[in-house]
């Protein structure tokens, strides 16, 4: 599938193009060259042993945003993958909706490198990502 018809196709409701976001029930807010905006209802079944949502849900819809918006940024041919991402946890979230607001940092040739900071409902910090992202021409 092409980039421009996966993220049109992605952005709908009941979306099929993208099975981890039905599966996490991710909800896409925004794509755009310039930012990603995506919300994920919590559920009790992200928490881990300590009772908080787990480290590795957070990473999962901050790559994701990050991932989202540099698609918005290739040209039809072009598919990307991270390549590396850091994420620092600021503090715990047990319940609510989070959001993974992304933000492209570098556009280069082939590497095109990304940030995204997840949010809790009232707009507070609770982890802070970066990504590098591969430029791939698809065969």
């Amino acid at each position: 599938m092409k980039v421009k018809g996966y993220l049109e196709k992605v952005r709908e409701l009941n979306q099929t193009v993208n099975p981890l976001f039905q599966y996490l029930g991710v909800i896409v807010e925004h794509i755009s060259p310039e930012d990603t905006v995506l919300r994920l209802p919590l559920r009790y079944d992200f928490t881990q042993g300590a009772g908080v949502i787990a480290g590795g849900i957070l990473a999962s819809i901050a790559d994701e945003a990050m991932a989202h918006v540099v698609l918005a940024n290739l040209k039809e041919g072009q598919t990307t993958a991270t390549i590396e991402m850091n994420i620092r946890y600021l503090r715990p979230i047990k319940e609510g909706k989070i959001s993974a607001v992304a933000r492209i940092i570098k556009k280069g040739r082939q590497i095109i490198t990304a940030t995204a900071e997840v949010q809790d409902e009232q707009k507070s910090l609770i982890a802070y990502a970066g990504a590098s992202f591969m430029v791939i021409k698809k065969e």
